[in-house]
């Protein structure tokens, strides 16, 4: 790794990542593609590198290393957005609300993409994103189930991003228009919209309809499943490996999910030391800077025709489980919030 990080190839990939993922952060800022976000945006930007196919094939061994280990300094560098008094104060009612939702979620949206045929990883993959948070938490559940340098396995990351995001932005625009017509207060909207979205984009986008009282819930209560991460990496992972050594297709141990330990560790640390509101921005704001970066770099690595072909059931599956996770969620929203 040592003679790759100091090579020009991964100098080459280092600065074509770089640029997808500020690119992606400026395109991120207009209006009509605040809705889609900065990660997204970023893979687009990767996907498109294809063009330049002989730079990309430079650089190639620094893309691997990229999408692979910038993608876990990224998620440690996000736990500085969890502000747990935050979360505390929110009360056990929105912990419970988020440990249904990611459970009920991820379970649901599985069991029904093994139903319409999808292979094991790439369920659990497009469960784990529609159920906690999108397109990190695909790449971070995807690194506790081992084969980083698996062909396969990066194209059903891509995938599984891929869906995760067409149904983020979709469903976003469905409950922003939805809200005249469900009647519900700027704290229930909030719950609703943090709730049931992918993204934490598509949360701020949705909730930030609402006010800013109903941007502010929107935002804890996505974070209360973004916490779970964690743990969920870690359950999935040791029952990704459980089914694969009954099959007999287990690859050794699973692996220890220390970046997950780092995500905590920063949340504990922007929550309890007096770091300032400006630094803590700075850190987020450098946590996408180098998850856009893994991103884009997945994006280069992306095989169109497999997306095409590999991703039609597992979208429907998700589909059906957004539709059942909104309604789910609204009924909540109204009944207890």
């Amino acid at each position: 790794m040592r003679q790759i990080i100091f090579s020009k190839r991964f100098g080459s990939a280092f600065l074509m990542t770089l640029l997808c993922s500020l690119l992606g952060s400026w395109l991120a800022g207009f209006p009509y593609l605040k809705v889609i976000g900065a990660l997204v945006l970023a893979l687009i930007l990767g996907m498109v590198c294809q063009v330049f196919q002989p730079a990309v094939t430079y650089s190639r061994p620094g893309i691997g290393l990229i999408s692979n280990k910038f993608l876990r300094l990224g998620i440690i560098l996000l736990g500085f957005k969890l502000n747990l008094i935050a979360l505390a104060q929110a009360g056990v009612k929105s912990i419970v609300l988020a440990a249904v939702i990611v459970t009920g979620t991820i379970v649901m949206v599985y069991q029904l993409a093994r139903k319409f045929g999808v292979d094991r990883h790439l369920a659990i993959l497009t469960a784990s994103g529609t159920g906690i948070c999108g397109a990190a938490a695909v790449m971070g559940i995807s690194s506790q189930l081992g084969a980083d340098d698996d062909e396969t396995h990066r194209e059903n990351e891509v995938v599984a991003v891929a869906i995760v995001a067409i149904l983020g932005t979709l469903f976003t625009l469905i409950e922003i228009g939805l809200k005249p017509l469900l009647h519900m207060s700027a704290l229930q909207f909030g719950v609703m919209t943090g709730g049931s979205l992918h993204e934490i984009a598509h949360a701020v986008a949705a909730g930030s309809a609402g006010g800013p009282v109903s941007l502010d819930t929107a935002i804890i209560t996505k974070l209360s499943r973004v916490l779970l991460l964690a743990p969920v990496a870690v359950i999935v992972g040791l029952w990704y490996q459980k089914k694969e050594r009954a099959v007999g297709q287990a690859k050794g141990k699973v692996p220890v999910p220390w970046f997950m330990a780092g995500f905590i560790l920063a949340s504990v640390i922007g929550t309890f030391l007096p770091l300032g509101p400006v630094v803590l921005a700075n850190l987020v704001k450098l946590a996408y800077l180098i998850l856009g970066m893994a991103m884009a770099a997945l994006g280069m690595s992306v095989n169109f025709r497999v997306l095409l072909h590999r991703g039609r059931n597992a979208l429907g599956a998700a589909s059906i489980g957004s539709v059942i996770l909104l309604a789910f969620v609204a009924i909540c929203s109204k009944v207890f919030f």
